[in-house]
């Protein structure tokens, strides 16, 4: 399915060479590079990023050379005791995460690279555009290229573009964007909290070990961490039992960015689970019309110009920017047959573990149509587990199977990780290999440009998570049917 929800500008990189290649706009601003401490400037008046850090192997790796161009752009078991332990680590935890933002906020985390601006003006070019009543999806472009992203998009950086003085207050972005990386964390947690299962050691390294993911939250200001903040807040609401609202949360995450689909095959199998395709249609119908009504304005305009371009599913990535298939042939990369492979292995990856993982009654997968009280085997409530672990795995396949990641995808999936490596504990991966798998996967993912080496690092890692997901405990356990007969 990733290879039908990726958008158009995609790549962190950004031309500060003065020329924008992909729009064939002369006017971009000139670096000026500081020969003191490092660090970079744009010579356009109030543009500049706030940030320090190392400026030389880090700040490469974050795609800091003058010289780059971009493409375009319930409660668990175990009672008290259980919940005491969980609240304890996330109160151990809890401090860090603070601290991190707020020093985040400071610019004081030794955040990759200088003062950097990617996508932000494109964002506020594109938002100006519809401030200035343009509604025909066609005609709203930015600095680097047509506008591409779904209609909550627009409204939610449009209140950016207010808060930030028409976009010209970076600083004041930094710090919104420092709050929403502190509500990530906080949503997380939570998350977390319910299901307690990660050691309280490894919320450190999701605080302060990735200098990518703090650069896309704080340096670089994308979209893709607020699609994610409404995505981990629709996955608290579900924990809550709050279907609807998680289900209008889920489908405002997908206004703001695709990727969020990822999660979708999970949220469906869950909603047909608990409700049945009866009681599941309301909820999917919740997200359908979320996005009518948020696309109205842009669809009374021009519908298939909305649609083709928010909702693009066959777009084309450049193999430059990849980080995935970097040791692949360029031929092979851009081959639509390669595509087609990868979305084959996507799908039947997720139908195996939708048949001998999470479901597992005993009964026949279109059981899950019935209405609940109709099945043979009584319906057991949802744990905190089965919810996050369904809804965790399915956007992790579709990330393995994806025909291109860019650096900024990372934070689709970086929150996730530990509890796909520690959800499902397996005796062969001890606690010091799980580390090892992060570790190799944070590399890959500072490596720039991508290498042969660091794209396969990244499948490895992938395969070896994939596997304990597969031979791991089950977080559906097997139900026993009960017999019809009369007692």
């Amino acid at each position: 399915m990733e290879h039908a929800v990726h958008q158009g500008r995609h790549v962190e990189e950004v031309d500060f060479s003065g020329v924008n290649k992909d729009s064939g706009n002369s006017s971009q601003p000139s670096v000026r590079w500081g020969t003191r401490r490092g660090k970079r400037n744009l010579s356009t008046k109030g543009s500049g990023f706030r940030g320090s850090g190392p400026a030389s192997a880090a700040h490469l790796q974050d795609g800091g050379r003058p010289e780059e161009t971009r493409p375009g752009r319930s409660h668990s078991s175990g009672g008290g005791t259980v919940r005491a332990v969980a609240a304890a680590r996330l109160a151990r935890a809890a401090p860090t995460a603070a601290g991190t933002a707020l020093y985040a906020e400071g610019g004081r985390l030794p955040l990759p690279g200088g003062d950097t601006e990617i996508d932000w003006k494109a964002y506020m070019a594109e938002v100006e555009g519809v401030i200035n009543g343009t509604y025909d999806y066609t005609q709203l472009r930015g600095d680097t290229g047509p506008l591409v992203y779904p209609a909550g998009f627009v409204y939610i950086f449009m209140g950016l573009y207010y808060a930030t003085g028409r976009g010209t207050d970076i600083r004041m972005a930094q710090h919104i964007f420092a709050v929403l990386y502190l509500a990530t964390l906080l949503l997380v947690f939570l998350i977390y909290h319910q299901t307690c299962k990660v050691p309280p050691f490894v919320f450190f390294f999701m605080c302060c070990a990735s200098y990518r993911v703090h650069s896309i939250f704080v340096l670089r200001l994308f979209n893709d961490p607020v699609a994610m903040v409404l995505l981990f807040l629709s996955i608290n609401l579900l924990l809550a039992q709050r279907w609807s609202w998680g289900c209008c949360c889920f489908s405002l995450a997908v206004s703001v960015k695709m990727n969020v689909l990822l999660f979708a095959p999970g949220l469906l199998f869950l909603l047909l689970r608990q409700f049945g395709l009866r009681g599941a249609l309301p909820k999917l119908g919740i997200c359908a019309v979320l996005q009518v009504v948020l696309g109205l304005p842009f669809l009374l305009e021009n519908p298939v110009g909305y649609v083709s371009r928010s909702f693009d599913l066959g777009r084309q990535f450049l193999f430059h920017w990849t980080v995935n298939w970097r040791f692949l042939p360029e031929a092979l990369f851009l081959h639509r047959a390669f595509h087609l492979a990868l979305l084959t292995a996507h799908l039947t990856l997720l139908l195996l573990f939708a048949l001998c993982r999470w479901h597992r009654t005993g009964e026949s997968i279109l059981s899950l149509l019935k209405d609940p009280s109709k099945r043979k085997v009584p319906l057991q409530p949802l744990t905190p587990n089965q919810i996050v672990s369904a809804l965790f795995t399915s956007n992790f396949i579709g990330i393995c199977f994806s025909r291109s990641l860019h650096y900024q995808f990372y934070v689709w999936y970086f929150h996730t990780l530990p509890y796909l490596l520690w959800a499902t504990p397996a005796r062969w991966l001890t606690h010091l290999l799980r580390l090892l798998v992060l570790g190799l996967i944070e590399l890959s993912w500072n490596t720039y440009p991508s290498t042969s080496c660091s794209s396969g690092a990244l499948h490895m890692c992938h395969a070896v998570i994939l596997l304990q997901l597969w031979l791991g405990p089950q977080p559906f356990p097997k139900s026993i049917q009960h017999s019809k007969k009369a007692h």
